[in-house]
């Protein structure tokens, strides 16, 4: 199978290594070694208790990264998989693991495709990077977010970036990301006074307030998307109150929860609906602990997206679709800086689920559309 599926193979080594957030297990250092074979300059960064990895090969001109993450969600109950979460096995030409979908396959693909480029153009016009990390499903505090103001640090710009984020809805590559929503996150406690349910002119049901807070905030009409964006959108993910008892007023109430924003808002118009609707409701605005995820990006057309599109149509005879939907990704540490971003990885379906797995056979042809890919940007 190595011979015929050098992408699947290595898929599946990576796969049993289990590199859990915000442990590599062996990861990078395995990718390292075929990528300084290929002729990469490797440097690995350790920041915190992450490990990341940045490559390099080329003399001058665009840079063109590959980026990505090593690491893995927990994969919960083994008893409950089909199989060994970190066995890899391939079954009636499936892929079963942890980080099968999200992203190893990816990864690998990545690798797979940038050798064959390397020995095919050595000699190839612009430069060919890696960003790796080991805290993308984590805090991404000391991944990408450490790295790129490492690179800031040393002059480096990267022009065009492709994540391997498993962007496919139906069939491989039938959709590429190129830009997500902004997150942004609160907690907040709201500040009452206990007492029994008979006397309630006695108490002050913090409860009460706050879901009045919740349903204005629900109720109200953030924006209504864009060409590229769907409305912005509020959850409470999380909420808390009471001691359990049926005859006590609660004193004290917590909430957690969600915008994910179009470029139509900001964090700060956000805060600011927030604080007048706290007003209205008694509420201290300044009790509300915020936390901003990321900010929107958006690519909206150019070389990446053209030479996407052009090598999937050469290896998947579609077209595809350009989406913003899902959660975040290191996207948002990355565009900032000017680059066009897009991700392009495989089918989504069972990401971070019970028996994540893909098409065996996806992973060799994901590495096909990158090799495509690089060859539109670099090889001339």
């Amino acid at each position: 199978m190595a011979d015929n599926a050098p992408a699947l193979e290595l898929a599946r080594a990576l796969i049993r290594r289990p590199s859990v957030t915000p442990e590599d297990a062996g990861c990078q250092d395995l990718i390292a070694e075929r990528l300084e074979a290929a002729g990469f300059a490797v440097d690995r960064l350790r920041f915190g208790a992450v490990d990341n990895l940045w490559a390099v090969a080329g003399e001058s001109g665009p840079l063109l990264c590959l980026a990505g993450h090593t690491d893995v969600v927990p994969a919960g109950p083994a008893e409950q998989w089909s199989y060994d979460p970190f066995a890899a096995e391939v079954v009636d030409g499936q892929l079963y693991g942890r980080g099968a979908a999200d992203m190893k396959s990816s990864v690998a693909a990545m690798v797979c495709a940038a050798e064959r480029f390397r020995a095919e153009h050595p000699r190839h016009a612009g430069r060919l990077a890696f960003l790796l990390t080991s805290d993308e499903e984590g805090p991404a505090i000391d991944g990408t977010n450490a790295v790129m103001r490492w690179l800031e640090a040393r002059g480096e710009h990267i022009d065009y970036c492709l994540l391997g984020e498993p962007s496919s809805s139906s069939e491989l590559a039938d959709t590429i990301k190129n830009g997500r929503r902004g997150s942004l996150n609160a907690r907040i406690r709201v500040e009452g006074r206990q007492g029994h349910v008979a006397y309630p002119q006695r108490a002050d049901n913090a409860l009460h307030r706050l879901i009045g807070l919740l349903h204005d905030l629900t109720a109200h009409r953030w924006d209504d998307g864009d060409a590229f964006f769907p409305p912005t959108s509020f959850q409470v993910s999380n909420l808390r109150a009471g001691t359990g008892a049926e005859n006590m007023i609660p004193g004290e109430a917590d909430a957690v929860f969600n915008w994910r924003f179009s470029p139509l808002q900001s964090a700060e118009s956000i805060q600011a609906v927030v604080r007048d609707y706290c007003n209205g409701h008694g509420i201290d605005p300044d009790a509300i602990e915020w936390r901003l995820s990321g900010e929107p990006f958006i690519t909206e057309g150019g070389a990446l997206i053209d030479a996407a599109r052009r090598a999937i149509g050469e290896h998947c005879g579609h077209d595809v679709t350009l989406s913003t939907a899902g959660g975040t990704s290191d996207g948002r540490f990355i565009a900032p800086t000017g680059a066009e971003v897009i991700e392009l990885g495989p089918l989504n379906a069972s990401i971070h689920q019970i028996d994540e797995h893909i098409e065996a056979a996806h992973v060799d042809q994901l590495a096909g559309i990158y090799h495509a890919l690089i060859e539109e940007l670099l090889r001339n």
